[in-house]
């Protein structure tokens, strides 16, 4: 795939017919295709086995796969070949189902050198400002400020963990937030909080994708659009009272000959 760069009509994160593999070879991805505007708020449910977590993390550009066909488009600019590390600063953001632990980095210091590698050479993090703004995310997530003394997500509870990767996608502030399956786990309270953290987050300069099995995070999380997946592709596509007839329904629907 090569890289290019488009007029701007609308400033999207855009997939375009995206195929991708997994290492060995095994087809995942087969022909993707979903924009989200920013301002927009969109939901991907399906089965399992789907191709849903293998969508964020192509975006993100995790190196266990690999895009064969198609592009993904950034506010018009194809990211297909950039690293994860330059796909972040462009402001890809990916919470994890599964958070990985970082024993001995403390939560602080890891914002802060994932802030600080964002700014321009010479330039430093005023520390006081950094301290407030962490603090006044932490106390809308409920989280002890003792965790930022804490290495990251060592020790921590499944939910703890979640909300720890909603207070970095808060202190980053991304153009686009992709979250996988954030609310696996999660009990009625934890899940409230969570979703506390991403409501406060919409904003009309940022687009995000919430990958979900369930309905009970879009009762919490109000989609503008829902898609669903099955097959490593999108099969359907709608408000969100389509995520209530799959909560009725379940996925039968999608063995109907007019979706095949």
């Amino acid at each position: 795939m090569k890289s290019t760069t488009l007029d701007i009509s609308a400033r999207s994160l855009q997939i375009n017919n995206l195929h991708a593999t997994l290492e060995n070879g095994t087809e995942i991805l087969k022909g993707v295709s979903l924009e989200i505007p920013t301002g927009e708020i969109h939901a991907i449910m399906g089965p399992n086995g789907s191709g849903k977590s293998t969508l964020s993390k192509v975006i993100a550009g995790h190196e266990s796969y690999v895009p064969t066909a198609g592009e993904i488009l950034l506010d018009g600019v194809d990211i297909s070949e950039m690293s994860i590390d330059e796909r972040s600063r462009a402001g890809i953001f990916l919470a994890f189902q599964y958070p990985n632990e970082v024993p001995g980095v403390s939560n602080a210091n890891f914002i802060r050198a994932a802030l600080q590698a964002r700014l321009p050479k010479g330039e430093e993090i005023d520390a006081v400002a950094y301290y407030k703004s962490l603090y006044e995310k932490m106390d809308l997530l409920e989280m002890d400020r003792k965790f930022t003394g804490r290495a990251v997500n060592e020790g921590f509870s499944g939910g703890e963990k979640k909300r720890n990767e909603i207070l970095q996608m808060m202190m980053l502030s991304p153009k686009y937030c992709i979250l996988d399956e954030t609310d696996s786990g999660l009990d009625i309270d934890a899940l409230k909080i969570v979703a506390k953290g991403v409501n406060a987050m919409r904003s009309a300069d940022r687009g995000m994708l919430l990958i979900t099995h369930y309905q009970r995070l879009l009762d919490y999380i109000k989609p503008d659009q829902v898609h669903v997946m099955a097959e490593g592709r999108i099969v359907k596509s709608g408000g969100p009272e389509l995520a209530l007839e799959l909560e009725e329904h379940g996925y039968d629907f999608l063995k109907e000959p007019a979706l095949a």
